[in-house]
């Protein structure tokens, strides 16, 4: 479907900061509008750290996964 352009590392600190994220808004750390930004950001790292694929990425032509060679 879609092809991963998202590597290992990139992949981990987007996990971590995505729970960090939703830390702060579960927890009421941070409230009201900066808290809804929070939880939308943390869904959304969370998902494209699961999926492996990131929409901006694509649309810039970036990729962080490892060149595997021949």
């Amino acid at each position: 479907m879609f092809k991963n352009n998202v590597g290992t590392v990139d992949r981990a600190i987007r996990a971590i900061v995505g729970v960090v994220l939703l830390a702060l808004y579960f927890t009421a750390t941070v409230t009201g509008v900066l808290g809804w930004v929070a939880l939308i950001a943390g869904i959304v790292m969370l998902a494209t750290a699961a999926l492996g694929w990131c929409p901006p990425y694509s649309l810039l032509g970036i990729s962080t996964c490892s060149v595997k060679k021949a």
